[in-house]
C-alpha cells in the first residue's frame, strides 16, 4: 500500500472503533490533558490507539505527532511524520452532535508545506475526504474542487470560539457584509467541506489552531484548488512543533477573499 492508502485504512478503522460511541457515556471520561493541551476523552484515546496499533501492525516507519499522545517514534529511521488528530470536534462527539471527524496527514519534513497526503473522515457518516500531492482531492471516489462559480449565497465559515475583542473587530467587515456565516465545531471537517465547494471561504484568525487540526485539510484544500493563507494573506506554512499555533484563511479564489474582507456595507 502507498502512504495515502495506509492513512485511509487507519481512518476506516477509527470509524469502525468509534461510530457507536458518540453521545454515550463511553465517549466521555477525563484522561488528563493531552499533548495538544485539551482534556483527553475516552473517544479520543480509543481513536488514537486504533491508529497507533495499526501503524505498529504494518510496521510503518514514521514518527507520529498525535493530539493526545504527543510524539511517538515508531522507527529509528522514519520515512516522515504522521500528523494525527484522531478526533477533531471532541466536544461534539461527546455530546452526540453529528459533526466530528478524524484527521490524518503525512509529511516528509518538519513543515506544513512538506505534507504529501491527507485524509479526513466524517465520523458521523463514514464519508472520506482525501488527497495526495499533485493528484487532486476526493470525497470517497469522486474528485472535488472548491466552488468556482459566483455563488447564489456566499457561505462564510468563521471560527470565533474564544476570540479576543481585537480579533472580533478585525472580523467586523465579514459579519457586516455577509449574513451567511457558519461554524460547526470541527475545523478539519469544515476545511474538507470548503474543499468540496460547500463554503466559499473559511476563516480562523485566533492564533489558536494546532498543526494537528489543519494538516490533512491543508493538502485537501490545496489539491481542491483553494487558496490557503496566513493572517497576513501570505501562503500558509509553519513547522510541526507542538508549540506552533496558526491563523489561516481558506478561500475559493482571490475575488472571494477581497470581497469578504472589504469594508463596504
Amino acid at each position: 500500500m502507498n502512504t495515502n492508502q495506509i492513512l485511509r485504512e487507519a481512518s476506516r478503522r477509527i470509524y469502525d472503533a468509534v461510530k457507536d460511541m458518540a453521545g454515550t457515556e463511553k465517549a466521555a471520561g477525563d484522561f488528563g490533558r493531552g499533548a495538544g493541551g485539551d482534556i483527553s476523552r475516552n473517544i479520543d484515546i480509543t481513536a488514537e490507539n486504533t491508529v497507533l496499533d495499526y501503524l505498529k501492525e504494518i510496521n510503518f516507519e514514521c514518527v507520529v505527532l498525535g493530539e493526545e499522545c504527543g510524539r511517538v517514534e515508531l522507527s529509528d529511521n522514519p520515512k516522515g511524520f504522521v500528523i494525527m488528530d484522531a478526533i477533531d470536534g471532541s466536544a461534539n462527539a461527546v455530546r452526540g452532535v453529528p459533526f466530528f471527524c478524524s484527521s490524518l496527514a503525512f509529511a516528509t519534513e518538519d513543515k506544513l508545506s512538506s505534507i504529501t497526503d491527507g485524509v479526513i473522515t466524517n465520523l458521523s457518516t463514514g464519508e472520506m475526504y482525501w488527497a495526495s500531492k499533485g493528484e487532486g482531492a476526493f470525497l470517497d471516489e469522486k474528485q472535488i474542487t472548491v466552488h468556482k462559480q459566483t455563488p447564489l449565497y456566499k457561505i462564510v465559515g468563521v471560527n470565533t470560539s474564544g476570540a479576543s475583542p481585537e480579533i472580533m473587530k478585525k472580523l467586523q467587515p465579514v459579519f457586516e457584509n455577509h449574513s451567511h456565516t457558519r461554524h460547526f465545531g470541527a475545523n478539519a471537517l469544515e476545511m474538507a467541506m470548503f474543499a468540496q465547494g460547500l463554503m466559499d471561504i473559511f476563516i480562523d484568525l485566533r492564533d489558536k489552531i494546532r498543526i494537528q487540526d489543519i494538516a490533512a485539510g491543508y493538502i485537501i484544500v490545496k489539491e481542491a484548488g483553494g487558496l490557503l493563507l496566513d493572517a497576513e494573506f501570505k501562503s500558509l506554512d509553519a513547522d510541526l512543533s507542538y508549540d506552533t499555533r496558526v491563523s489561516f484563511v481558506a478561500a475559493a479564489n482571490q475575488e472571494i477573499l477581497d470581497d469578504i474582507f472589504s469594508n463596504k456595507n
